[in-house]
Protein backbone atom coordinates (compact mmCIF):
# COMPACT_ATOMS: atom_id res chain seq x y z
CA UNK A 1 0.00 0.00 0.00
CA UNK A 2 2.89 2.17 1.20
CA UNK A 3 4.77 3.36 -2.08
CA UNK A 4 7.94 4.99 -1.86
CA UNK A 5 7.03 7.96 -4.41
CA UNK A 6 7.26 11.68 -4.11
CA UNK A 7 4.19 11.77 -1.73
CA UNK A 8 5.48 9.52 0.50
CA UNK A 9 8.99 10.98 0.76
CA UNK A 10 7.45 14.52 1.37
CA UNK A 11 5.05 13.14 4.32
CA UNK A 12 8.06 11.03 5.87
CA UNK A 13 10.59 14.53 5.80
CA UNK A 14 7.88 16.62 7.24
CA UNK A 15 6.95 14.13 9.89
CA UNK A 16 10.47 13.20 10.61
CA UNK A 17 11.08 17.16 10.62
CA UNK A 18 8.87 17.53 12.92
CA UNK A 19 9.78 15.46 15.15
CA UNK A 20 13.67 15.94 15.23
CA UNK A 21 13.00 19.54 16.15
CA UNK A 22 10.77 18.08 18.95
CA UNK A 23 13.47 16.48 19.73
CA UNK A 24 15.96 18.98 20.03
CA UNK A 25 14.34 21.55 21.48
CA UNK A 26 13.56 19.38 24.00
CA UNK A 27 16.78 18.19 24.90
CA UNK A 28 17.88 22.06 24.93
CA UNK A 29 14.94 22.85 27.40
CA UNK A 30 15.98 20.13 29.21
CA UNK A 31 19.37 22.04 30.21
CA UNK A 32 18.20 25.48 30.41
CA UNK A 33 14.97 24.66 32.83
CA UNK A 34 15.53 25.14 36.61
CA UNK A 35 11.87 25.70 38.43
CA UNK A 36 10.06 22.80 39.42
CA UNK A 37 7.18 23.89 37.25
CA UNK A 38 9.48 24.22 34.37
CA UNK A 39 11.15 21.06 34.92
CA UNK A 40 7.93 18.82 34.95
CA UNK A 41 6.44 20.89 31.45
CA UNK A 42 10.15 20.13 29.87
CA UNK A 43 10.32 16.17 31.38
CA UNK A 44 6.39 16.33 30.10
CA UNK A 45 6.83 17.57 26.30
CA UNK A 46 10.09 14.87 26.56
CA UNK A 47 7.77 12.21 27.28
CA UNK A 48 5.12 13.23 24.73
CA UNK A 49 8.11 13.35 22.33
CA UNK A 50 9.38 9.65 22.69
CA UNK A 51 5.89 8.20 22.42
CA UNK A 52 5.41 10.17 19.62
CA UNK A 53 8.65 8.20 18.20
CA UNK A 54 6.95 5.22 18.60
CA UNK A 55 3.72 5.56 17.43
CA UNK A 56 4.83 7.17 14.30
CA UNK A 57 6.68 3.87 14.05
CA UNK A 58 4.22 1.66 14.48
CA UNK A 59 1.68 3.30 12.40
CA UNK A 60 4.43 3.63 8.87
CA UNK A 61 4.97 -0.21 9.76
CA UNK A 62 0.98 -0.68 9.42
CA UNK A 63 0.53 1.25 6.66
CA UNK A 64 3.66 -0.52 4.76
CA UNK A 65 2.75 -4.18 5.61
CA UNK A 66 -0.66 -2.74 3.57
CA UNK A 67 -4.94 -3.15 4.34
CA UNK A 68 -4.39 -5.85 7.04
CA UNK A 69 -1.84 -4.52 8.46
CA UNK A 70 -3.98 -0.87 9.35
CA UNK A 71 -6.94 -2.91 10.19
CA UNK A 72 -5.17 -5.18 12.57
CA UNK A 73 -3.55 -1.81 14.34
CA UNK A 74 -6.77 -0.22 14.98
CA UNK A 75 -8.71 -3.51 15.73
CA UNK A 76 -6.38 -3.47 18.54
CA UNK A 77 -6.13 -0.13 19.53
CA UNK A 78 -10.24 -0.20 19.72
CA UNK A 79 -9.63 -3.16 21.75
CA UNK A 80 -7.85 -1.54 24.34
CA UNK A 81 -9.89 1.77 24.45
CA UNK A 82 -12.94 -0.42 24.77
CA UNK A 83 -10.90 -2.11 27.81
CA UNK A 84 -10.08 1.57 29.42
CA UNK A 85 -13.60 2.51 29.11
CA UNK A 86 -14.95 -0.36 30.57
CA UNK A 87 -13.07 -0.46 33.33
CA UNK A 88 -14.02 2.91 34.60
CA UNK A 89 -17.24 2.07 35.81
CA UNK A 90 -17.63 -1.29 37.75
CA UNK A 91 -19.45 -3.99 35.92
CA UNK A 92 -21.28 -6.83 37.66
CA UNK A 93 -21.08 -10.23 37.25
CA UNK A 94 -23.94 -10.87 35.03
CA UNK A 95 -22.37 -7.77 32.40
CA UNK A 96 -19.62 -10.48 31.99
CA UNK A 97 -21.16 -12.30 29.01
CA UNK A 98 -22.54 -9.30 26.96
CA UNK A 99 -18.77 -7.95 27.72
CA UNK A 100 -17.46 -11.14 25.93
CA UNK A 101 -19.17 -11.05 23.32
CA UNK A 102 -18.16 -7.03 23.05
CA UNK A 103 -14.79 -7.81 22.93
CA UNK A 104 -14.12 -11.34 21.60
CA UNK A 105 -16.78 -10.93 18.88
CA UNK A 106 -18.04 -7.45 17.87
CA UNK A 107 -14.64 -6.32 17.64
CA UNK A 108 -12.87 -8.50 15.24
CA UNK A 109 -16.31 -9.33 13.58
CA UNK A 110 -16.78 -5.50 12.95
CA UNK A 111 -13.25 -5.07 11.63
CA UNK A 112 -13.23 -8.02 8.94
CA UNK A 113 -16.34 -6.22 7.57
CA UNK A 114 -14.20 -3.48 6.98
CA UNK A 115 -11.20 -5.50 5.80
CA UNK A 116 -13.46 -7.01 2.94
CA UNK A 117 -14.90 -3.79 1.80
CA UNK A 118 -18.35 -4.50 2.94
CA UNK A 119 -19.91 -1.12 3.52
CA UNK A 120 -23.49 -1.33 3.56
CA UNK A 121 -23.08 -3.92 6.82
CA UNK A 122 -20.21 -1.74 8.24
CA UNK A 123 -21.84 1.30 8.44
CA UNK A 124 -24.77 -0.23 10.31
CA UNK A 125 -23.49 -3.58 12.00
CA UNK A 126 -22.81 -1.92 15.44
CA UNK A 127 -25.68 0.90 15.49
CA UNK A 128 -28.19 -1.20 14.55
CA UNK A 129 -27.84 -4.85 15.16
CA UNK A 130 -24.75 -4.69 18.00
CA UNK A 131 -26.98 -2.24 19.62
CA UNK A 132 -29.82 -4.46 19.81
CA UNK A 133 -28.69 -7.05 20.71
CA UNK A 134 -26.34 -5.93 23.32
CA UNK A 135 -29.67 -5.26 25.15
CA UNK A 136 -30.73 -8.49 24.89
CA UNK A 137 -27.84 -10.21 26.20
CA UNK A 138 -28.13 -8.20 29.30
CA UNK A 139 -31.26 -8.46 29.56
CA UNK A 140 -30.84 -12.18 29.05
CA UNK A 141 -28.90 -12.54 32.55
CA UNK A 142 -31.80 -11.46 34.39
CA UNK A 143 -30.34 -8.82 36.70
CA UNK A 144 -31.79 -5.61 36.78
CA UNK A 145 -29.98 -3.66 38.98
CA UNK A 146 -28.61 -0.45 37.41
CA UNK A 147 -29.51 -2.46 34.04
CA UNK A 148 -30.14 0.75 32.05
CA UNK A 149 -26.70 2.57 33.21
CA UNK A 150 -24.70 -1.13 32.57
CA UNK A 151 -26.51 -1.12 29.39
CA UNK A 152 -25.62 2.26 28.21
CA UNK A 153 -21.99 2.40 29.77
CA UNK A 154 -21.11 -1.30 27.23
CA UNK A 155 -23.39 0.03 24.33
CA UNK A 156 -21.56 3.86 24.34
CA UNK A 157 -18.33 2.24 25.30
CA UNK A 158 -18.42 -0.25 21.44
CA UNK A 159 -19.97 3.15 19.54
CA UNK A 160 -17.21 5.80 20.55
CA UNK A 161 -14.52 3.01 20.83
CA UNK A 162 -14.67 0.50 17.68
CA UNK A 163 -17.21 2.23 15.80
CA UNK A 164 -15.94 5.44 15.73
CA UNK A 165 -12.73 4.89 15.48
CA UNK A 166 -12.97 2.12 13.39
CA UNK A 167 -13.90 5.19 10.44
CA UNK A 168 -10.26 6.11 10.01
CA UNK A 169 -9.31 2.96 8.26
CA UNK A 170 -12.63 2.75 6.49
CA UNK A 171 -11.14 5.33 4.87
CA UNK A 172 -8.85 2.51 2.86
CA UNK A 173 -12.47 2.01 1.38
CA UNK A 174 -12.54 4.46 -0.31
CA UNK A 175 -11.23 4.66 -3.40
CA UNK A 176 -11.54 8.95 -4.82
CA UNK A 177 -11.84 8.69 -8.81
CA UNK A 178 -8.73 9.89 -9.95
CA UNK A 179 -6.64 9.65 -6.76
CA UNK A 180 -4.66 6.14 -6.44
CA UNK A 181 -3.32 6.20 -2.83
CA UNK A 182 -6.15 6.64 -0.34
CA UNK A 183 -3.89 6.12 2.26
CA UNK A 184 -3.25 9.72 2.38
CA UNK A 185 -7.04 10.10 3.08
CA UNK A 186 -5.90 8.38 6.33
CA UNK A 187 -2.32 9.72 6.91
CA UNK A 188 -4.43 13.05 6.32
CA UNK A 189 -7.38 12.52 8.70
CA UNK A 190 -4.67 11.59 12.07
CA UNK A 191 -2.03 14.28 11.27
CA UNK A 192 -4.42 17.12 11.40
CA UNK A 193 -6.10 15.41 14.19
CA UNK A 194 -2.72 14.58 16.55
CA UNK A 195 -1.39 18.06 15.12
CA UNK A 196 -4.53 20.07 16.37
CA UNK A 197 -3.86 18.35 19.99
CA UNK A 198 -0.42 19.41 19.57
CA UNK A 199 -0.70 22.77 18.83
CA UNK A 200 -3.68 23.61 20.58
CA UNK A 201 -1.42 22.29 23.98
CA UNK A 202 1.74 24.79 22.64
CA UNK A 203 -0.86 27.69 22.05
CA UNK A 204 -2.32 27.26 25.06
CA UNK A 205 1.08 26.91 27.28
CA UNK A 206 2.54 29.55 25.79
CA UNK A 207 -0.87 32.07 25.59
CA UNK A 208 -3.80 30.58 27.64
CA UNK A 209 -5.02 32.67 30.11
CA UNK A 210 -9.48 31.84 29.97
CA UNK A 211 -10.29 28.37 30.62
CA UNK A 212 -12.74 26.66 28.09
CA UNK A 213 -14.04 24.60 30.35
CA UNK A 214 -12.36 24.48 33.68
CA UNK A 215 -14.56 21.89 35.31
CA UNK A 216 -14.03 18.85 32.78
CA UNK A 217 -10.94 19.88 31.25
CA UNK A 218 -8.75 22.84 32.85
CA UNK A 219 -5.91 22.88 30.56
CA UNK A 220 -7.92 23.67 27.62
CA UNK A 221 -8.24 27.57 26.91
CA UNK A 222 -9.63 29.86 24.22
CA UNK A 223 -6.29 30.71 22.90
CA UNK A 224 -4.91 27.56 22.93
CA UNK A 225 -8.01 26.41 21.11
CA UNK A 226 -8.20 29.49 18.62
CA UNK A 227 -4.42 29.30 18.07
CA UNK A 228 -4.28 25.03 17.41
CA UNK A 229 -7.33 25.49 15.01
CA UNK A 230 -6.37 28.01 12.55
CA UNK A 231 -2.78 26.72 13.06
CA UNK A 232 -4.02 23.23 12.21
CA UNK A 233 -5.68 24.83 9.22
CA UNK A 234 -2.79 26.57 7.47
CA UNK A 235 -1.53 23.18 7.68
CA UNK A 236 -4.19 21.54 6.07
CA UNK A 237 -3.91 23.80 3.29
CA UNK A 238 0.04 23.39 2.87
CA UNK A 239 -0.72 19.57 2.81
CA UNK A 240 -3.60 19.82 -0.33
CA UNK A 241 -0.84 19.29 -3.36
CA UNK A 242 -0.33 15.95 -1.90
CA UNK A 243 -4.59 15.03 -1.29
CA UNK A 244 -7.42 15.24 -3.78
CA UNK A 245 -8.41 18.17 -2.38
CA UNK A 246 -8.02 22.31 -3.33
CA UNK A 247 -5.86 24.25 -1.27
CA UNK A 248 -9.06 26.19 0.15
CA UNK A 249 -11.04 22.66 0.86
CA UNK A 250 -8.18 21.18 2.70
CA UNK A 251 -7.68 23.88 4.70
CA UNK A 252 -12.03 23.98 5.57
CA UNK A 253 -11.51 20.05 6.03
CA UNK A 254 -8.82 20.53 8.27
CA UNK A 255 -10.89 23.23 10.28
CA UNK A 256 -13.57 20.60 10.84
CA UNK A 257 -11.32 17.63 11.79
CA UNK A 258 -9.86 20.15 14.12
CA UNK A 259 -13.45 21.76 16.03
CA UNK A 260 -14.86 18.07 16.09
CA UNK A 261 -11.69 16.66 17.24
CA UNK A 262 -11.49 19.24 20.19
CA UNK A 263 -15.23 18.37 20.93
CA UNK A 264 -13.96 14.50 21.11
CA UNK A 265 -11.51 15.41 23.77
CA UNK A 266 -13.85 17.76 25.88
CA UNK A 267 -16.64 14.90 26.01
CA UNK A 268 -14.25 12.11 27.04
CA UNK A 269 -12.61 14.56 29.67
CA UNK A 270 -16.71 14.86 30.75
CA UNK A 271 -16.70 11.02 31.31
CA UNK A 272 -13.19 11.21 33.32
CA UNK A 273 -14.20 13.47 35.35
CA UNK A 274 -17.26 11.69 36.27
CA UNK A 275 -15.51 8.57 37.15
CA UNK A 276 -12.78 10.55 39.13
CA UNK A 277 -9.59 10.22 37.05
CA UNK A 278 -7.29 11.95 34.95
CA UNK A 279 -6.46 9.55 32.42
CA UNK A 280 -7.93 6.51 30.90
CA UNK A 281 -4.81 4.42 31.45
CA UNK A 282 -0.77 4.41 31.50
CA UNK A 283 0.32 2.45 28.21
CA UNK A 284 1.18 5.93 26.37
CA UNK A 285 4.28 7.69 28.56
CA UNK A 286 3.17 11.43 29.01
CA UNK A 287 -0.45 10.45 27.13
CA UNK A 288 -1.97 8.50 29.38
CA UNK A 289 -3.62 5.29 27.62
CA UNK A 290 -4.99 4.79 24.30
CA UNK A 291 -7.97 6.66 24.75
CA UNK A 292 -6.77 9.78 25.45
CA UNK A 293 -4.78 9.74 22.49
CA UNK A 294 -7.58 8.53 20.26
CA UNK A 295 -10.69 10.50 21.83
CA UNK A 296 -10.58 13.37 19.22
CA UNK A 297 -9.75 10.85 16.40
CA UNK A 298 -13.17 8.99 17.61
CA UNK A 299 -15.17 12.42 16.87
CA UNK A 300 -13.67 13.53 13.54
CA UNK A 301 -13.01 10.44 11.96
CA UNK A 302 -16.90 9.41 10.87
CA UNK A 303 -17.48 13.24 9.95
CA UNK A 304 -14.34 13.13 7.45
CA UNK A 305 -15.27 9.82 6.27
CA UNK A 306 -18.76 10.64 5.27
CA UNK A 307 -17.84 14.10 4.06
CA UNK A 308 -14.93 12.69 1.56
CA UNK A 309 -17.45 10.18 0.45
CA UNK A 310 -20.62 12.89 -0.23
CA UNK A 311 -18.16 15.00 -1.99
CA UNK A 312 -15.39 12.73 -3.72
CA UNK A 313 -17.21 9.98 -5.24
CA UNK A 314 -15.17 6.70 -5.97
Amino acid sequence: MLAWDNNTKILAAAIGGILMVATIVGASLSLVATGPGARRTVDNLNARTRAWWVMVILFALALAAGKGGVVVLFALCSFQALREMITLAPSRRADHHTLFWAFFVIVPLHYYLLYIDWYGMFAIFIPVYCFLFLAIRSTLTGDSARYLERTAKIQWGVMICVYCISYAPALLMHKVKGFDASWILLVFLVAIVQLSDVFQYCWGKMLGRRKIAPKLSPNKTWEGFVGGVLTVTAVGAAFSPITPFSWWKGALLAFAIAIMGFFGGLVMSAIKRDAGVKDYGHLIEGHGGVMDRLDSLAFAAPVFFHVVRWYWPT
